[in-house]
């Protein structure tokens, strides 16, 4: 399905809906969970996706599709509005400095692959809304990520980072729109959820799932997500083993 980057005003919604929450310089968020070397042991356990994300390595950018690599196998990409933490994220869950993250927001310009074996990949799409760069590239990232998106059959699902902080942007919305119209799988991360509270930040949680469910339906999944604090690893590691039809080794290996 062909996917049209534009604005809708009609979609546009007052972050302050969300924003009631408090923020804090120190987190009790971490609490919950366990340390994290006891968490990596488990998860390698359980999860196969671990270890192929660990030993990740950088394959190539793409100005355009045609320099995509081929279109077989298994690809997951990561989308968000520029500065909402999607390198952080990204280079969390592959222990490694992989996607390149900046105080500028919107330096991502192409699509980089990221090998994890030979039929799995894993894409970092160009931040979206933020980067000042002319028109004209603009124009250019858009038109070649419709391409992508819209046309790519290895796109197993998309995980969009949504800001806890300022969720469900214009851009967040257009992508929900165009994942439910191709039945494309969609999983959320709010990210940064370390700036919240614990309770301000399941309170934003919840009102985000509320409002997705009633304006999408029940398919496309969410949950928090902290790059510095590591939270919210293992859940977003199940989606992409999912996606990637590795969740049966890993009941397998966890038996």
């Amino acid at each position: 399905m062909n996917l049209i980057l534009r604005w809708d005003k009609a979609h546009t919604k007052s972050a302050a809906l969300y924003t009631g929450a408090t923020e804090t310089e120190t987190t009790p968020l971490a609490a919950p969970f366990l340390g994290t070397a006891h968490i990596g042991n488990l998860m390698q356990l359980k999860n196969p996706i671990l270890g192929l994300c660990q030993q990740s390595t950088f394959m190539l950018s793409a100005a355009k599709v045609d320099q995509c690599p081929d279109d077989e196998g298994f690809e997951v990409a990561f989308a968000g509005r520029s500065n909402a933490g999607k390198s952080s994220a990204l280079n969390t869950l592959t222990h490694a400095s992989l996607a390149r993250t900046s105080k500028t927001p919107g330096r991502t310009q192409l699509l980089n692959f990221f090998k994890l074996d030979d039929d799995r990949r894993l894409v970092d799409l160009p931040g979206y809304g933020y980067a000042k760069v002319p028109i004209p590239l603009k124009l250019h990232w858009q038109r070649h990520l419709e391409a992508y998106l819209g046309g790519r059959e290895s796109l197993k699902g998309l995980i969009l980072m949504m800001d806890i902080r300022h969720p469900m942007t214009d851009f967040d919305l257009l992508m929900l729109d165009w994942a439910v119209a191709s039945g494309m799988p969609m999983h959320i991360l709010l990210t940064k959820a370390d700036k919240l509270t614990y309770g301000a930040a399941k309170n934003t949680l919840l009102k985000v799932q509320s409002e997705i469910r009633k304006g999408w339906g029940d398919t496309i999944t969410i949950q928090l997500f902290s790059a510095p604090k590591r939270m919210g690893l293992e859940e977003a590691y199940t989606v992409l083993a999912g996606w990637m039809e590795l969740a049966d080794k890993g009941a397998e290996i966890a038996e």
